[in-house]
């Protein structure tokens, strides 16, 4: 569910598939909108022929989850919570809830926002779950990869703060740029965050993966995906740590 239709973000990741991305905030969202497409989508799934009408496979006919992503960042929005509330209790309503994952993909950056953490409540209360990118410990990193001046330690209380409100997630995307693969220095920054994260928050699971679509951002070029095995070792220090980790393909 895109609340970001025009295209803008507070952040701009450079491995970003949005194109014409700017900077900015969620726009006004319509509610009666909202509530007609999300129950029009649902019940065509559920009771129409939408299955058929795009030749999905037997196997993959399931509503895996309602995810709120986008074109930018989701919590930008200006009624985040009352949105939250409305699209969980559509889905419950009509039985995609709790049978579906209930899920929000977030850069964490405003989570310290009465408005937002209002909004991970409401998700927990229908038993959904953040996924907070951390794609970089290092303020070099950071400002690379995210476009962001946010401090790593802002980040970290983002994480604390949304793990005491709602299941919580990291999701982190590794990949390279202009040759330099993933430094040591960045991966034991990462760690360092992530025995942090040990001990101040309730987080235990992490969501790994790398450049899977192609990139809207000017850096494109400079950018490609790392291999699995690099991936996968890296995992492992993490694993060592405590965490389930587990890699997109």
């Amino acid at each position: 569910i895109n609340f970001n239709t025009n295209n803008a973000c507070n952040w701009r990741c450079i491995y970003c598939q949005v194109p014409d991305l700017s900077k900015g905030a969620a726009p006004k969202l319509d509610f009666a909108l909202l509530e007609d497409e999300l129950k029009f989508f649902l019940h065509d799934v559920l009771h129409g022929d939408f299955y058929r009408r795009f030749q999905v496979d037997t196997a993959n006919q399931v509503i895996k989850d309602i995810a709120i992503s986008g074109n930018g960042e989701p919590t930008s929005l200006s009624h985040f919570a009352q949105a939250v509330d409305t699209i969980g209790g559509i889905a419950t309503e009509l039985g995609v809830l709790p049978h579906s994952r209930f899920v929000l993909i977030t850069n964490g950056s405003l989570i310290h926002h009465q408005k937002v953490k209002d909004g991970l409540k409401t998700l927990q209360s229908f038993g959904g779950e953040v996924w907070f990118k951390l794609d970089s410990a290092t303020k070099a990193g950071r400002k690379q990869i995210n476009q962001s001046a946010q401090s790593v330690k802002s980040s970290l209380d983002n994480i604390r703060i949304s793990s005491e409100l709602c299941t919580t997630k990291l999701q982190t995307c590794f990949f390279d740029v202009a040759g330099n693969g993933l430094s040591q220095p960045e991966k034991q920054a990462y760690l360092n965050a992530l025995k942090i994260i040990n001990s101040t928050s309730k987080v235990d699971e992490i969501l790994l993966y790398t450049l899977a679509r192609p990139s809207m951002q000017p850096e494109a070029s400079q950018l490609s995906a790392l291999p699995f095995e690099v991936l996968d070792a890296f995992a492992d220090d993490m694993r060592q740590l405590g965490f389930k980790v587990s890699i997109a393909s």
